[in-house]
């Protein structure tokens, strides 16, 4: 092998290590939001995170299943927002309370709520916690 190649082989392995450790720091982010917001949809949600991230990151024979493991996030990812999208309507936290207190002299809700900032920081958009 050569210099050039081995150099190359380094740079790849580095590369998908960052994303890699991307990925799982965003998971365990995920999971750690969705086990604050409590209630048992949001604790398993949070144990599913959890456990796919661990997953990432095993060592050994795992490492020729991790397309899989990556599949199976992405799956569950789509599955969390789908449902609350579908659902999340229908439970208190509305990001509005929040963005009319910000934009006028109100007073703070005592609910929790996510407020979206536009791409260039110029707009707030309401979301809603489950």
């Amino acid at each position: 092998m050569s210099t050039i190649d081995a150099l190359h082989r380094s740079e790849v392995r580095s590369s998908v290590l960052v994303v890699r450790t991307g990925i799982v720091g965003l998971a365990l982010a995920t999971a750690a939001i969705h086990a604050s917001l409590g209630g048992m949809i949001f604790t398993l949600n949070a144990i599913g995170y959890t456990t796919l991230a661990m997953a990432m990151v095993l060592p050994g024979p795992f490492g020729r299943y991790r397309w899989l493991i990556r599949l199976a996030l992405a799956g569950f990812t789509a599955a969390t927002i789908g449902g609350w999208v579908l659902f999340g309507a229908r439970f208190p936290g509305s990001g509005h309370a929040w963005l009319e207190a910000l934009t006028t002299a109100r007073g703070m809700p005592a609910q929790r709520a996510m407020l979206w900032v536009s791409v260039l920081g110029d707009r707030l958009y309401p979301a809603r916690l489950g």
